[in-house]
Order: structure tokens, then sequence, then C-alpha cells
């Protein structure tokens, strides 16, 4: 029998370091030249026009940008297939969270990828995931939480749909789901029918019964609590022992960058356990983006939380559960769980943020927050028929802008993007125009050259 681990001796293997070396370099060389904006090679026009046309025709549907990345960048640039550089402050929806070619990530992906296989699953996961799942446990129950088990997954999806899974075994046979009005949970089949939004559902059958609820609104805090009550009351009566659990988001991302409340959601938790209905948060978009790793632990609903789902910006997707949640056999299995690769970006990510004073009051995450809208607040009283705001919490940022007319704001968000930053729209009656910035990645300067684009964007919408 061996004395040592191979897999361990392969890591350190001095080739295998000198490779990392190698690597490390050769990304710095060609980085040179994204560091800082620049426009498209005239060269590159004609067939990056042909490229977008191709994909646009493969795919079925146009990219919302004309955006195919190169695969470099450097921390919050990001080079496209055109020549140009551009600040990438939406990170593929709240994706990338350490910016672009970050040599920590890069690092943790290529050993990661020295694994014997490439997808980590059900039936085979090799020490990172032991590792990652004590990482993420750990972490989720260190204010008294008690979510003492996690299933990794490979989206944000399939984290909810396990979720939902869970608490309508526990649950059997409720079969009714309480959610947020404006919420965005996910578009499988059966989130589809929580997600907020008819135009997803066009075309599909039913697949569960949902209620909504009004969200709260900061400017009437005792009549958002009384509110939501009174819908609650009126729900449980009409459908007593029918609802399984209730979704809930406790910042809305995808619905505008409306934050939550401590007060609101604890009488809404409080209501919802005298009636045995299981309490899921879903943190997919807001894991990570405020002063407290988990949003459920910034509103100190450690104590009342049975099931968590998070991802985006941990590059592999999970769902925290309590004991009295545990799934029975066959209930959640998933052939694929991650690439090894991602999972070891994960350990890697998530370990930045711990260790590197990302969080707490004082910690880079709110220090962007303060930055950001501070400048934004400057844009709305010099401009204050075209921008409201700022919204939203942490790293998530948003603004109103032209009243919150959806089709203005999309055009605003494309002038932006011509101009050399990526952003996107969020909600609807308002639509807002929303950033995720690159956390790991971004600088105090970074944002104020972002701002000045949206101002001379801002100029040039009429």
């Amino acid at each position: 029998m061996p004395s040592n681990i191979k897999g361990k001796d392969l890591r350190n293997d001095p080739r295998i370091l000198k490779a990392l070396e190698l690597i490390d370099e050769a990304v710095k060389d060609q980085q040179k030249n994204c560091h800082k904006l620049h426009g498209p090679n005239p060269e590159f026009e004609n067939s990056y026009k042909e490229l977008l046309k191709e994909f646009g025709k493969l795919r079925g549907a146009n990219v919302f940008y004309p955006y195919i990345g190169s695969g470099i960048g450097s921390g919050p640039f990001v080079e496209l297939m055109d020549g140009s550089t551009k600040y990438d402050f939406i990170t593929g929806i709240g994706v990338h969270y350490m910016g672009h070619s970050h040599p920590g990530v890069i690092k943790a992906e290529v050993l990661g990828a020295l694994a014997n296989t490439t997808m980590s699953g059900n039936l085979q996961q090799n020490a990172d995931s032991v590792e990652l799942f004590d990482l993420i446990v750990k972490e989720a129950k260190k204010y008294g939480a008690n979510l003492d088990h996690l299933f990794l997954t490979s989206s944000g999806a399939m984290a909810c749909e396990n979720a939902l899974k869970m608490a309508f075994s526990k649950k059997s046979p409720a079969y009714r789901v309480l959610a947020f009005k404006k919420c965005f949970i996910g578009r499988t089949m059966a989130l589809a029918q929580i997600t907020d939004k008819a135009a997803y559902r066009k075309g599909l059958p039913q697949t569960l019964h949902v209620d909504y609820l009004s969200f709260y609104d900061e400017s009437d805090h005792e009549g958002s609590i009384k509110r939501v009550e009174d819908e609650l009351s009126n729900y449980f009566n009409r459908y007593p022992t029918e609802y399984a659990a209730i979704c809930m988001e406790l910042i809305q991302g995808e619905g505008g960058y409306f934050v939550g409340n401590e007060d609101f959601f604890k009488a809404i938790i409080k209501k919802c356990k005298e009636h045995n209905v299981t309490i899921i948060v879903d943190e997919v978009q807001s894991f990570a983006r405020t002063e407290k790793l988990f949003a459920f632990q910034y509103f100190n609903l450690d104590k009342e939380v049975d099931i968590v789902t998070f991802g985006k910006n941990t590059q592999v997707c999970g769902t925290l559960y309590n004991a009295d949640h545990k799934p029975p056999p066959g209930l959640i299995s998933q052939t694929f769980t991650s690439s090894n690769s991602a999972i070891s970006a994960a350990k890697f990510i998530i370990q930045t943020i711990i260790e590197e004073n990302y969080l707490g009051k004082d910690g880079k995450i709110n220090q962007i927050h303060e930055h950001f809208s501070g400048n934004l607040k400057k844009l709305s009283e010099k401009y204050p028929d075209k921008l409201q705001g700022p919204f939203g919490i942490g790293s998530m940022v948003g603004m109103t802008l032209f009243g919150g007319d959806f089709e203005k704001s999309k055009k605003f968000t494309i002038k932006l993007f011509e101009n050399g930053v990526l952003s996107f729209i969020a909600g609807s009656l308002p639509t807002r125009v929303r950033f995720l910035a690159p956390v790991g990645a971004v600088e105090m300067y970074h944002i104020d050259e972002v701002c000045e684009l949206i101002e001379k964007t801002l100029v040039e919408i009429e």
C-alpha cells in the first residue's frame, strides 16, 4: 500500500507548480492591453458582425448585447472578440464575483481540472467537495442557524427545485406555495409558476399553486407589516393546511432591487410557523452581497430559516437544510453536481470573502455600496428628471431612469454598453437599471469612471 496520497502529491508536484507559474506569467502578459477601456478594432468589425450573426442563428435568437468574449479580461475589464475592452458591472448577472482572469480563481480552476474526473456527482465526489461542504455549512451555522446539511447542484434553479421537493415531501399532502409579488426564483416548469412574471409561463401548463404577498415598502414600515399579515390571514383562512412552503427573496434582485426588513420578515415567519409552513430563503443572487455572508444572517433570521438556496458567485449552487427536512432516499439526486474546477474555485472564492475583509460594516462590500451609491445620489440631484435612486444594498446597486420606463431604460443600457459599461435591467413598473460589480476586483476609482460613463450616457439619451 502506498504511504501517501497520490492525488495530493500531484498537486504539489514541482512540474505542476512550475506550470502554474508559467500560466500566471502568460495571463499577465496577455492582460497588458486589458487594464483600461478601449474601443473595437476596425479590422475586426466585419468578422465580429458575422460571428454575432452566426451565433444568433445557432442559438435561435440574438444576444441581448453584441457581446462575445475573447476569453480574457483583467479585474473589472473584459475583452470582446471585436478587440474592445469594457467595464463588466453586471458580471454575468452576478457570477463573476472576482472579476475576469483573477489569478487565484485561475489557479483554483487549474488545480480542480487536475482531478481524475471532469465532473463531481452524487455517486462520486472528491475530497474538495468534503472541504467545500464543511466550509459552507460552518459559515451558514455561524450565528445559530440549524442548517446542518447541504446538497450541491449545478444551477440555482436546481437548488430551488430541490428545496421545494424537500418541503413538499415533508409537508405532504400540502401543495400550495406562498411567494412575494415581483419575485424571481427561476424558469423551470415548476419555478416559472412561482416567478411573478406571466411571460415566463406563456404556453406552459400549471404545475404549482402559488399565492402572492406584498413585499416590504420602506416608506410604510408599519403598513407593510399589517398588509402582509392580513394577506396571510386571508390565505390561511381560505386554504387551511394546504400550504407547504413560502419562498422568500429577502432582497428582490430581478424584481428591481427592493430590500426587505427584519421586522417584516419575522412577522411573516411567525404566522407561517403557526400554520406549519416551511421557510425557504432564496439567496441565489444575494449570497455574499451584504455585510454578512448570507442575507438571512444580515436580517437576523438564523433561528427561523428551514432551507436556504445559494449560488451564482459561488460557481456551484446548493441547498442548505435543517435535519427536520432531510429528504428520503432517492428524492434528491443528480448525475452532475458540478465540475471539479468549479468546486475548487468556489472554495477559493468563499475563503477569500471570509478572510480578506469583504464582510462587516466596514468591509469592502459596504465600501462599494457607499461609494457607488454616493456617486449615483449626486447624479440624481444633478439630473432629477432622469435618474432616481440609488437603490439596493451591498454590492447590489440600482437606479430608476426616466420614471421607470422600460423602453428608455433598455435603450440606456444598450447605449451604456456602447460607451463601455455592462449593466442590465430589472423589474417592471418601475423598470430599474442594476449593477453587480465584481467585488473581488473593483476599486473605487473604477466606480468613479463607471459613474462618469453613466452621466455621459444620461446626457446622450433623450
